[in-house]
């Protein structure tokens, strides 16, 4: 018997179920034959310049929200419960005001704001970190990959 694994819990359902017996998320399934097209150089047009670097946030896991992201991350970030954060999580996990993220020239640096269940950076518990492109955040039971290619 052939099984599918949960993207939110994890839980080890039939094949053919449609949502997860332990948590009720939907279950994704892989499709089948896909295509990927490959361009050259001679295919590109000219005229397009290189796009500016943009830093987001992309969520993994969580809330049913994954593939989710918060793209154009200004100077300063809110992340949080409140519907005024930035980046707006509507968990009891996370705090109205969790986190921040601030740029600081070229870098950003994630800070907690004495959030009750803590800010992670690569499952480490942070006070204050600078992200390098890649990063896993966890806030609450969210988490989300920092990108940020230069």
């Amino acid at each position: 018997m052939s099984h599918i694994y949960c993207p939110e819990c994890g839980f080890q359902s039939p094949e053919a179920a449609a949502y997860c017996s332990r948590c009720g998320a939907l279950l994704l399934r892989e499709s089948v034959g896909e295509t990927t097209m490959r361009l050259g150089p001679d295919d590109l047009d000219d005229e397009l310049e290189p796009a500016a670097a943009v830093p987001s946030l992309v969520v993994r896991s969580g809330g049913g929200r994954a593939g989710e992201s918060f793209d154009a991350i200004g100077d300063r970030a809110l992340i949080g419960r409140s519907s005024e954060c930035d980046v707006f999580l509507d968990d009891v996990t996370v705090s109205r005001r969790h986190a921040e993220l601030v740029r600081d020239g070229a870098a950003y640096t994630i800070r907690d704001l004495g959030s009750l269940n803590g800010t992670f950076v690569n499952r480490r518990r942070i006070e204050s970190i600078v992200l390098d492109d890649d990063d896993e955040v966890q806030v609450g039971k969210y988490r989300m990959t920092f990108l940020f290619r230069r």
